[in-house]
């Protein structure tokens, strides 16, 4: 049996403040999905932090956005830490859906078949939220965020441009050939798990 191939794996990091989180990591994943999400789009823009980034109209996946944001808002909120900075990832795999014969026996089945999905690309992003104390703190965390937000959204570029050889065909007529999923802190024996890898 063949192996399945490990999907690249992109790994992307963001500084906010607890005023600008949810824009930053709502913007840096529509920038992500805009560039690999294939129905087709009306060109949309938000403006974070003074950086215009590209903005994904599909309700379905601004509301699964709004929500892991949300849940990872929280979860930061909640926790605290010494240094006044805490930790947190959002994850998003895509897939393709591949046909499969069902069973050994494909005689005694009566051949059926099945979909299943195999991922062919993975981001994560890795969130530090800073809460600074002071205004000269505040000063600096704003500098950062700005630095970060630009770099972060120029590095997704980069690699969207330099790497295409890994998507598979589109060989459906479907409105979204490629399924997706955001998942809150993934781990990386649950996404070996998905990804067939033992």
């Amino acid at each position: 049996m063949e192996q399945p191939r490990r999907p690249p794996e992109y790994i992307l990091e963001v500084f906010a403040d607890p005023t600008s989180i949810k824009d930053v990591v709502q913007g840096i994943l529509h920038t992500i999905f805009f560039h690999r999400y294939f129905p087709s789009l009306r060109p949309s823009t938000i403006e974070v932090l003074d950086l215009t980034l590209p903005f994904v109209t599909d309700p379905e996946l601004q509301t699964l956005i709004d929500t892991r944001v949300l849940q990872l808002v929280r979860q930061l909120s909640s926790t605290t830490s010494p240094n006044s900075s805490v930790r947190g990832q959002i994850g998003v795999q895509f897939f393709e859906k591949r046909r499969r014969k069902a069973g050994g026996l494909g005689w005694f089945t009566g051949g059926t078949k099945t979909e299943e999905e195999i991922c062919w690309e993975v981001w994560r992003l890795e969130v530090t939220l800073a809460t600074p104390k002071t205004e000269t703190e505040r000063t600096k965390v704003t500098k950062a965020m700005e630095m970060t937000l630009q770099k972060t959204a120029l590095k997704i570029v980069a690699i969207v441009n330099q790497n295409k050889d890994h998507i598979p065909p589109i060989t459906t007529s479907e409105t979204n050939p490629f399924p997706y999923q955001i998942n809150l802190n993934p781990r990386i024996e649950g996404w070996a798990k998905t990804m067939g890898m033992y």
